[in-house]
């Protein structure tokens, strides 16, 4: 079983990370987990006209791997298997897309539970993903 999760770096993308490597253990699927951390831009493009799109897509980077970090460490404690990905662009629709192209057969996020006010207002990536992705989803709190 191939296994998509996305984090944040949050408690909630935490708490998903730790039920995908006890997911795997009790399935003892051999297949990795990816991980997977999404930056959007679209704030930064005014920026990017005046340091350059190469500096805006560093930082996000950088803020990336560092999120990634936490999650490294829960699935190295787990010995379980990993590999990373790193997009930039919106965040629900680079994951739908990854989840999609690399084939897995399931997409794990964090559900942060804002609310149904708030999540109207704002939206929520956990909801567009589940909305939006051929994939199965899995959504942890």
């Amino acid at each position: 079983m191939k296994i998509l999760v996305a984090t944040d770096g949050s408690k909630s993308s935490l708490n998903a990370v730790k039920y995908a490597a006890k997911l795997a253990s009790n399935l003892r699927t051999k297949n990795v987990i990816t991980l997977v951390s999404v930056h959007d831009d679209a704030a930064l493009k005014h920026a990017a006209r005046f340091v350059g799109k190469n500096a805006v897509d560093s930082y996000l980077i950088e803020i990336s791997e560092k999120e990634l970090k936490s999650a490294q460490k829960i699935l190295d404690k787990a010995g379980t298997k990993h590999n990373m990905a790193i997009k930039i662009g919106h965040v629900a629709e680079e994951i739908v897309k990854l989840g999609t192209s690399g084939k897995f057969d399931l997409i794990i996020l964090g559900s942060k539970g804002r609310g149904g006010i708030a999540d109207l207002l704002m939206g929520s990536v956990a909801q567009r993903v589940s909305h939006t992705s051929k994939v199965t989803v899995l959504l942890v709190k």
